[in-house]
């Protein structure tokens, strides 16, 4: 019984955690890659609503398409 209360308070907490964290599509691999930040391609990386950390840049939706940076221009 003394068990059962440490047990299911912390099955409760995993369970709480994982339905409420966000899927994650950027991975550090793209980071890596193009060598530019999180940012440079989503217009709002840090935002709390996922919908609002989709939302790419110019150079997010050429890389979306291209699977690489190369070839894209910057406008300025």
């Amino acid at each position: 019984m003394s068990v059962m209360k440490f047990v299911a308070p912390a099955v409760v907490l995993a369970a709480g955690v994982m339905f409420t964290s966000s899927a994650s599509f950027a991975k550090k691999e793209y980071m890596v890659a193009t060598k530019k930040a999180c940012k440079y391609c989503h217009v709002d990386a840090m935002a709390k609503d996922p919908a609002q950390q989709k939302v790419l840049t110019d150079a997010g939706k050429y890389y979306k398409d291209h699977k690489s940076l190369d070839g894209y221009v910057e406008k300025k």
